[in-house]
């Protein structure tokens, strides 16, 4: 077999593979032999039909057959005999197929990039430290009351931070316009979840009242058939409830999974232990996140486009269950611009991971591993039934390794980098940064913690 690599541009090679014609022709006679045998063709026997006969009907699929396993062993031994690693599948093109000759095809594929990570004094990692104090802990008693708020009907004119249940109907020039429309709608006041003007039109209304509300959709409405439109809501209000913080009872203290009787203490306490978690999740997650951007910003490398579109695939997929489309939506609708960036991105520390690993040859802790299983089962009623779901199960074994071994990589990392520590509130050490998502995210999971 005859191979010849030639580089195209960047990571692209191209591949000319020449397989002589005796082992060709040898699979061939071999495949219409074995077809004689089972031939079933009238006008003779089973197992009597001559070759030539065989090789008349069936002899062009068979060569066809033949040819294309033969590319795929041969496309594999030739990657072995030149060395080469392959990112993504192969494009085969150029194929030469004809009787009593050596067969030929070419592969266009693209290959891994050669990465020497950068020194890591480049990098430069703040790490918070903080601590939980007796405010923090009210604090976050206080918005886990606002969460468990008990609504009471009423027989008053509503006000901010009320709920109201209504109708309403919207009109623009008089004509109404879809998705304007709902019944039996609920809505606490004041809390910002409609157009400005709507909820401030329903203060001081009471259960029967009618009214039309004259409002103006943003300019930059999400609907751009509303955008900066003058809209008339017709309102009808059915109930009016006030809100009622739940008292610090067992009935509440139960609902967060405290055993009932142990009180305010038992519930501070289980609340201490899951802001605690929260803390050191957030400040790793930060973290993290500085050493993989610095990794990022003083690595420049190529990355090959079949896997990024590898990654744009699996981002679609994740989209669509994500927004619940399941089978209803084609993932590839999705726009590859929409995930381009954020693809080369993770395929590009992906590679920089895996670099880092391969040549300082780390491997996940098993200390680790298991210390990370029993903190995850520690968070359920039965803790050894998630500990067995974990070990018996080699996929979500392998995802706890995997993200063991991407800690102890950021560690590993931190010892070259540039380190400094800052001592912030826990309200800002908990706080995510990500566009759009409310400082209060790490009181959910706390919440979230104490519920599991």
């Amino acid at each position: 077999m005859q191979v010849t690599v030639e580089t195209t541009q960047g990571l692209e090679r191209k591949m000319r593979v020449v397989v002589p014609s005796e082992r060709v022709e040898g699979q061939v006679s071999e495949k219409i032999k074995e077809t004689a045998q089972k031939a079933r063709i009238n006008g003779f026997r089973p197992g009597k039909v001559p070759m030539r006969e065989v090789k008349r009907r069936f002899g062009e699929g068979i060569r066809q057959e033949v040819s294309s396993e033969i590319i795929q062993i041969s496309y594999g031994e030739a990657l072995q005999k030149e060395a080469i690693n392959p990112a993504g599948m192969p494009q085969i093109d150029d194929v030469k197929i004809e009787e009593g000759q050596d067969l030929e095809f070419t592969a266009t594929f693209e290959v891994f990039p050669e990465i020497e990570v950068a020194g890591f004094e480049g990098i430069s990692v703040e790490r918070l430290t903080s601590e939980i104090l007796d405010s923090d802990v009210e604090e976050m008693i206080d918005t886990l009351r606002s969460q468990r708020m008990r609504y009471t009907e009423v027989d008053r004119c509503s006000q901010n931070e009320d709920k109201v249940n209504m109708d309403f109907e919207g009109f623009l020039d008089g004509e109404a316009f879809e998705g304007g429309k709902a019944e039996g709608a609920d809505l606490i006041l004041g809390s910002g979840q409609m157009i400005p003007g709507f909820e401030d039109g329903l203060v001081g209304l009471k259960a029967g009242d009618e009214k039309d509300l004259e409002v103006t959709f943003p300019e930059q409405y999400q609907a751009e058939n509303l955008a900066g439109k003058d809209a008339v809501f017709k309102v009808k209000i059915n109930t009016v409830s006030e809100p009622t913080l739940p008292e610090l009872d067992d009935e509440f203290f139960d609902s967060f999974g405290v055993e009932e009787g142990s009180g305010l203490e038992a519930f501070r306490s289980e609340l201490v232990s899951n802001m605690e978690r929260e803390l050191d999740n957030a400040i790793k997650a930060k973290v993290k996140d500085q050493v993989m951007d610095g990794l990022l910003e003083t690595n420049e490398f190529e990355v090959p486009q079949a896997l990024v579109d590898q990654e744009i695939n699996r981002m679609r997929q994740e989209a669509v269950q994500q927004f619940g489309g399941g089978a209803q939506l084609d993932p590839n609708l999705l726009p590859a611009e929409m995930f381009s960036e954020q693809a080369q991105k993770r395929v590009k520390l992906g590679l920089l991971v895996s670099s880092i690993v391969e040549k300082n040859e780390i491997q996940p802790d098993a200390e680790k591993v298991r210390e990370t299983i029993d903190t995850m089962a520690s968070q359920y009623e039965e803790p050894d039934q998630v500990r067995n779901f974990y070990y018996s199960n080699e996929q979500q074994l392998s995802q706890i390794q995997n993200m063991v071994l991407e800690e102890q990589v950021v560690e590993f990392v931190l010892e070259g980098a540039n380190v400094t520590e800052k001592s912030v509130a826990y309200q800002e050490a908990v706080r995510r940064e990500a566009p759009g998502e409310a400082a209060e995210e790490g009181s959910d999971d706390a919440e979230q913690d104490a519920e599991a």
